[in-house]
């Protein structure tokens, strides 16, 4: 994994590998890219500004972010310093520390507590906090897993409201981890966003955020 390369060609390197926050391992199932200021739906698009300000940190650095006022969601800065791309970490399989994860999460089946960005920053117990934090420091790994088993597939990114058909979300094929696609209630139409085949596999339920 070269995280200093582009999110589009990072993404899909990342599905498979093992993400460590403290006590908890995921092998990661399902991410989305975000290629910073020319992607209207990445935080970075509208350039630096206080609560961002990791984004533009060199690539292997930590930014995460509370999404509707309740749930941590996790993205890992690549490509060039200062350009604000990222790989948001949509899913996981929890395979190691799974005790902890399940205290996080109580009441869910294993394949549902890091299905969704939200549902994984709980897992992971992650906090606004471990924002700028720099992977390889302690307590905080990626490294390469095994050679993904299955299919990586794309399609559209789930939940933004602007270039919301670009097939910039990637994920293993039939793992039962990996989260249903959603579209925003607030999707624009873009004739640039390109179009992408939607994943018919399941239903969006609670934990898909």
């Amino acid at each position: 994994m070269d995280l200093s390369l582009d999110a589009l060609t990072v993404a899909p390197t990342l599905l498979g590998a093992l993400f460590r926050v403290e006590g908890v391992t995921l092998r990661l199932t399902e991410v989305e890219a975000y290629a910073g200021a020319g992607d209207p739906a990445a935080h970075a698009y509208r350039g630096l500004r206080p609560h961002t300000r990791h984004l533009f940190e060199p690539p292997g650095t930590l930014y995460c972010y509370r999404s509707y006022g309740i749930h941590i969601c996790a993205n890992v800065v690549c490509g060039p310093v200062g350009s604000g791309s990222a790989v948001l970490l949509r899913a996981g399989e929890v395979v190691d520390g799974l005790e902890l994860a399940r205290g996080r999460r109580p009441g869910v089946t294993d394949a549902r507590l890091a299905r969704g960005p939200g549902c994984l920053g709980q897992a992971l117990g992650l906090t606004l906090a471990d924002s700028g934090r720099r992977l390889g420091e302690p307590g905080l790994d990626l490294r390469p897993g095994g050679p993904p088993i299955g299919r990586v597939a794309c399609g559209p990114r789930v939940g933004v409201s602007v270039a919301a058909r670009r097939p910039w979300r990637f994920w293993l094929a039939g793992e039962s981890s990996v989260s249903a696609y959603r579209p925003s209630p607030r999707m624009r139409p873009d004739a640039a966003d390109g179009s992408a085949t939607i994943e018919p596999e399941r239903k969006a339920g609670p934990d898909q955020v």
